[in-house]
């Protein structure tokens, strides 16, 4: 075999990855804050530092798990960004950070510029939703690693908080109430079970309408877009002792991780009703309970640790910006467990 190659030949169109840099032009001055400093195009992004006494950053990686095959299977790819950003908002006000900026990472066997917009257009409004700067971010050209029209997703954020304000266990009292507030569905965790499930078990495709959603389809359900807290709890965080974002492990695998040694959490399930789509796919995939609660966020989308005379202000907050909440249990002397009552 003889001739000359080029890195198309190879795979790899760098005149797709100029259309889809000039295709995040607009997407990504949308999101541009205060801090945000220079102009798109640059090597590295740049932020002001933030002010304060002792302001500590916050960072945090992520991805959206298999929920992605999801966005993929349905040629739908406009909102998987925006799950992304929320999910990492999520993690770091945890700590009681609010967001600076965010970084994102999105790589190709075959990139299709329209599908890299799409995918930036959700991040720039999960960015936008959340006052964080979408300050720079990779797009990458694997032929060879994925398969088309296979992708794959990585977020990185930053944010900020006062190192006297920093929320997590250490703050948290025996006789503290936990406050739930409800998740939009599976969120971006559960998806590789979720997806077995309906896929093998109920034998649905991503345009079929999904069991008992008024005709939603299972990309419908299964795409709608993690929910941030941010707004809802920014007020109230001078107030929270601790939260947990119920990702991966569920409720156990989660609110433990807001427990210091000396308390125990104690959840009742019987607070609210387990939402549809994770009764559908419990029922369906015969999975025990316990084992739902393990994978599932199972209408759970955050804990919130926090002394009982402020339990009902959170609540009211939430439910004023359409979002329930409840009093999902309390905590107690122990030895950093939750017990899960009615599972």
């Amino acid at each position: 075999m003889s001739g000359s190659l080029d890195y198309r030949a190879a795979g790899v169109d760098i005149e797709a990855a100029e259309e889809a840099k000039e295709r995040y032009r607009r997407l990504v001055e949308s999101t541009r804050t205060t801090g945000a400093v220079g102009a798109f195009g640059s090597f590295g992004g740049l932020f002001r530092a933030p002010a304060g006494e002792r302001p500590l950053l916050v960072a945090s990686a992520d991805g959206v798990g298999t929920k992605i095959k999801v966005a993929i299977e349905s040629g739908r790819h406009d909102t998987i960004g925006h799950c992304l950003v929320n999910h990492c908002v999520n993690d770091i006000l945890a700590q009681g950070a609010v967001p600076l900026f965010f970084l994102d990472y999105v790589a190709f066997g075959v990139l299709e510029p329209a599908v890299a917009e799409a995918v930036v257009t959700g991040i720039a409004a999960g960015c936008r939703e959340n006052a964080c700067a979408l300050i720079g971010g990779e797009t990458a050209e694997m032929p060879g690693l994925y398969t088309p029209p296979d992708y794959d997703l990585a977020g990185f954020i930053v944010g900020s908080v006062e190192e006297s304000a920093t929320l997590g266990p250490d703050r948290v009292r025996v006789g503290d109430a936990i406050i739930a507030l409800a998740s939009t569905g599976l969120h971006t965790n559960g998806y590789s079970l979720a997806r077995r499930i309906v896929g093998e078990r109920m034998g649905l495709g991503v345009h079929d309408p999904f069991p008992g959603e008024d005709g939603a389809t299972v990309a419908d359900v299964l795409l709608r877009v993690h929910r941030s807290y941010l707004s809802i709890l920014r007020g109230h965080l001078s107030r929270i002792h601790a939260l947990a974002h119920i990702t991966g492990g569920g409720i156990p695998g989660n609110l433990n991780r807001a427990l210091p040694p000396g308390c125990d959490a104690v959840v009742n399930a019987a607070t609210w009703e387990v939402p549809n789509v994770f009764r559908q796919l419990q029922r369906a995939g015969a999975v025990p309970l316990a084992e739902c609660f393990r994978a599932f966020n199972m209408g759970v989308g955050l804990m919130v640790v926090l002394p009982a005379a402020h339990a009902d202000e959170v609540i009211a907050s939430a439910r004023a910006a359409g979002v329930a909440a409840w009093r999902a249990g309390d905590v107690v002397a122990g030895e950093g467990r939750v017990q899960l009552d009615g599972v």
